[in-house]
């Protein structure tokens, strides 16, 4: 697999990396461990090197999976991991990028993976107590003392993005975009290459919609957060379903699969982005990393976009949707 240069802090990361959330939890039942570690591994040996956690994936117990499993295989992969919570003990969170809790939680999530510096520290979620200029402040401090390497916010707007990035410059912005979710597009994208920063593209596929796999809400177990998800939602999912009938055709026409074909649409769209889908299933992570294989002429390229539209629903629930940050 080849590599791309995340923005002109210089951070290298294979094309594709590996979003871990749904190894432990989320869609569905997690795998064990044995076998999430056994995907992992299989990802790195098929030339996967950048692979994207968080403290509130789990909370905490998907760090502590990507630890162990990286553990003798440090120095030949890309660690991201985000902060900005604070947790409570009935379960319940809240933001909280404020330098002294920054300081307290950099320390516990390198303890959780088993490493003594974080290639990639992400901002979760803004944090509206906080300036933005104070959080990068304090992460500033940390990349002084080595704990961290590269600096990144998530789910924010243009404003916040030259905000933070005046303050120390910014390795990357990650986000959802995919060929139904195009909202970057507009202000989001134009600004990090204004500013040379990285595009870390989360949910590629969809939340397995743009693969084809689901064809039923009732294909998802009751535990599955895109239950929750609007756009799996009543009347909302049949007329998603019917914005992939193009990718479905393509992809019979290559003779490859339409998540394959929504990875290879988010390759073409410039090497500033880096897709990172996750799976739980070694043979779909086989099918994600082959779509870095794929070719698509402009002309398949721009027929995509036109044919699939922005999907119908928010991409989000209500209150998860209140989180995210548009300045």
């Amino acid at each position: 697999m080849q590599t791309r240069v995340l923005s002109r802090t210089q951070l290298m990361v294979s094309e594709l990396g590996f979003g871990c959330m749904g190894l432990t939890g989320f869609y569905g039942t997690p795998l064990n461990e044995e076998e999430a570690i056994r995907v992992i591994h299989r990802a790195i040996d098929l030339g996967v090197t950048f692979f994207d956690t968080a403290e509130a994936y789990g909370p905490f117990t998907n760090e502590k999976l990507i630890g162990r499993a990286l553990k003798g295989r440090r120095d030949s992969v890309v660690i991201a991991t985000k902060f900005g919570w604070e947790w409570f003990p009935n379960g319940e969170r809240r933001p909280n990028s404020r330098p002294d809790h920054i300081v307290k939680v950099v320390d516990e999530s390198l303890q959780r993976l088993q490493t003594d510096y974080i290639d990639l520290y992400y901002q979760h979620r803004l944090d509206p107590q906080v300036p933005i200029e104070e959080t990068i402040g304090a992460l500033a401090e940390l990349v002084k003392q080595g704990k961290i390497r590269h600096i990144g916010l998530s789910e924010v707007g243009p404003k916040t993005i030259r905000r933070a990035h005046a303050v120390h410059p910014l390795t990357a912005l990650q986000t959802e975009y995919s060929l139904w979710e195009r909202g970057p597009e507009t202000e989001i994208l134009p600004t990090l290459r204004e500013l040379g920063i990285g595009f870390v593209a989360y949910g590629p596929l969809g939340r397995g919609f743009l693969t084809g796999e689901v064809k039923t809400t009732q294909d998802l177990p009751g535990n599955d957060f895109r239950l929750r998800d609007p756009r799996f939602q009543g009347e909302n999912f049949a007329r998603n379903t019917e914005l992939i009938e193009r990718v479905k055709q393509l992809a019979s026409q290559k003779n490859v699969t339409p998540g394959q074909i929504a990875l290879a649409w988010l390759l073409h769209k410039g090497n500033d982005i880096v897709p990172i889908p996750g799976t739980k299933h070694l043979r779909y992570l086989e099918d994600n990393i082959s779509a870095s294989r794929i070719v698509l002429s402009a002309e398949e390229v721009t027929q995509l976009e036109t044919s699939v539209g922005q999907a119908i629903g928010e991409r989000k629930s209500e209150a998860d949707m209140r989180l995210i940050s548009r300045d």
